[in-house]
């Protein structure tokens, strides 16, 4: 499967874990494709952003079995990435207001999701 860097990352995860992990520690919780993997999504991050990362941590949590109206349904993969930048570099992916903040090319994709 071909991917390109606007279809590895997917998009910033915004929870209070989240927050903490990007203001303690530095680290950023990116939701990624489910077939990425850490290679993919370092050098997706290093041309996007510009910036040079450390490290990435992949976290993927597995879909459940649930039943709805007496039907077995199957929930959904999700795959995220906690990376860790290099000494010096910072990106910050929420604004002030709470906004997200994404570049021009990946912002109609984020406007779709919504």
């Amino acid at each position: 499967m071909d991917l390109s860097i606007y279809d590895i990352i997917q998009g910033p995860i915004i929870s209070d874990k989240a927050y903490k992990l990007n203001k303690s520690f530095k680290k950023l919780v990116l939701k990624v494709h489910p077939h990425s993997n850490k290679v993919l999504i370092k050098e997706a991050l290093e041309r996007l952003f510009s910036v040079k990362v450390d490290k990435v941590a992949i976290v993927v949590r597995q879909p459940k079995n649930k039943r709805l109206k007496g039907r077995a349904v199957r929930g959904v993969l999700v795959k995220k990435a906690i990376i860790t930048l290099a000494e010096g570099y910072s990106l910050d992916l929420l604004d002030q207001s709470g906004g997200q903040v994404v570049p021009a090319e990946m912002a109609s994709k984020f406007e779709k999701a919504e």
